[in-house]
């Protein structure tokens, strides 16, 4: 197999009139940090998009509820091994890792914890103690996302509270017709940083095949996940994975290097008030350009991009960074999303 480049992500999306991530602790009000007004989205969130998206496009994964319920890591990997022969003979299976990461997708990327559980069935005692005979207690993935802080402050909107609150107390909700955490916020831009490492992709045995699959499975996702009624309006918008040469650098942190332009309207409540300034960006990469092998992405017309005071639409930034002599990889969605098959 052969090991990929180091690569790092970019991906920002949006959220309008939704709750892109909900605290169970806080009665699912939408994550912001206290200080600074900022809406955070988690990248336990993220990863569960890409998670679904993966299922969704008829991989399996370790990390899920099987008929909706949660069950025991004995319980997912027996699931996840009979993908690919039968569970029971664990005896017989010559190579448990490499058919384990094959069949279970997501611990290719994001790593999982694979310690198991004590049984009083002799039978799943047995089937445990093989299972920690024959993997590691943890697998590191070479795949990783920072949570995401949003580039503007965000404001809940109380209207959807004030809705619900009024519906409900007709008789419907005496007979427990409708649901008062209804909370959403008014608009916010996530800029995610992630980094696909290539130390830990040779432990988890992630190809080349699985970071191109990133490309268009970061942006379905947003696009496929979020249709439920509290996640419904969000949306991708850039994405950049930057491919560096085969010598273990990273430029890093490069959602810190996004910010809104002063032309951004006030507040911002859509897309369309939005102009994202990404001067420092093109300036990192044009810095380590002599680093860099390819930039692959993907952009949104309806966002607004200012490099160096010069304003364009988000699928005019490729041509300006090819213009800045980088190796572009305009990435189309709907072509290449055969990768995920």
């Amino acid at each position: 197999m052969t090991t990929p480049n180091c690569s790092e992500l970019l991906f920002v999306f949006d959220a309008q009139d939704c709750n892109p991530n909900g605290n169970p602790i806080g009665d699912n009000r939408p994550r912001r940090d206290p200080d600074t007004g900022k809406g955070i989205v988690t990248d336990v969130r993220l990863k569960r998009y890409l998670r679904d998206q993966l299922l969704d496009d008829g991989y399996d994964i370790y990390v899920k509820k099987v008929d909706g319920e949660s069950k025991t890591r004995t319980t997912l990997i027996k699931d996840v091994l009979d993908m690919v022969g039968d569970a029971e003979e664990i005896e017989e299976v010559e190579d448990l890792g490499t058919d384990f990461l094959q069949a279970a997708t997501d611990v290719r990327y994001f790593g999982a914890t694979l310690s198991f559980e004590a049984s009083d069935d002799e039978e799943d005692e047995a089937f445990r103690t093989g299972l920690n005979d024959a993997l590691p207690n943890h697998y590191q993935g070479p795949v990783q996302f920072l949570p995401s802080k949003s580039l503007n402050q965000v404001e809940e909107n109380e209207e959807y509270d004030s809705l619900t609150s009024v519906i409900s107390t007709g008789e419907e909700n005496s007979q427990g017709g409708f649901d008062l955490d209804d909370k959403r916020i008014k608009y916010g831009i996530f800029p995610f940083w992630g980094l696909v490492d290539d130390n830990n992709a040779e432990s988890t045995q992630l190809t080349q095949d699985d970071v191109e699959r990133l490309d268009t499975l970061c942006w379905r996702a947003v696009k496929n996940q979020t249709t439920s009624r509290s996640k419904l309006g969000q949306e991708p918008r850039l994405y950049l994975r930057v491919e560096y040469e085969a010598d273990n650098y990273h430029i890093g942190g490069l959602q810190e290097m996004l910010d809104l332009s002063e032309d951004s309207a006030e507040p911002l409540r859509s897309v369309s008030d939005v102009v994202v300034d990404a001067s420092a960006l093109v300036e990192a990469l044009d810095n380590a350009s002599d680093r860099i092998e390819t930039v692959h992405m993907i952009s949104d017309d309806r966002l607004t991009v200012e490099v160096d005071g010069e304003t364009m639409q988000g699928d005019e930034l490729a041509e300006y960074l090819e213009s800045d002599g980088h190796k572009v990889h305009q990435i189309d969605v709907l072509e290449e999303r055969d990768l995920a098959a």
